[in-house]
C-alpha cells in the first residue's frame, strides 16, 4: 500500500505518454511525404560534398572538453553552496583548491592555444 503513489505515477504518466504520441500522430501532416528530400539524410537541400567519415578539427574536442570540464564544476558547486554552512572552513578550502586546480589547468590549455580558432 506504500507503494500506491508511485504506481498512481508510473499509469498515469504511462497514459500521458502514450496519449502524447497519438495526438502527434493525429496531428502530423501527410503533406511531408510529398517532399521526399525532407525525409533525406541531408535535410537542409544541398548534396554532401564529403565523405561523412572525414577527419575535422581537434578543436571541436577541445571545446566540449572545456564544456564538459566547467558543466562538472558547476555540478559540484551547487551542492557545495547549498551546504556550505554545514561543512566548515574545510569544506570551503577543498573547494577552492579544487577551482584552483580547474583555473591552473585552462590556463594551461589557454597558453599553450587550444583556445585559438584560426
Amino acid at each position: 500500500m506504500e507503494f500506491a503513489p508511485i504506481c498512481v505515477y508510473l499509469v498515469i504518466s504511462l497514459l500521458l505518454s502514450l496519449i502524447l504520441i497519438d495526438v502527434s500522430f493525429l496531428f502530423a501532416s501527410s503533406s511531408s511525404l510529398a517532399y521526399p528530400e525532407k525525409l533525406s539524410a541531408y535535410e537542409c537541400g544541398f548534396d554532401p560534398l564529403d565523405d561523412a567519415r572525414s577527419r575535422f578539427d581537434i578543436r571541436f574536442y577541445l571545446v566540449s572538453i572545456l564544456f564538459i570540464i566547467f558543466d562538472l564544476e558547476v555540478t559540484f558547486l551547487f551542492p557545495w553552496a547549498v551546504s556550505l554552512n554545514k561543512i566548515g572552513l574545510f569544506g570551503f578550502w577543498s573547494m577552492i583548491v579544487f577551482l584552483l586546480i580547474l583555473t591552473i589547468g585552462f590556463i594551461y590549455e589557454w597558453k599553450k592555444g587550444a583556445l585559438d580558432w584560426e
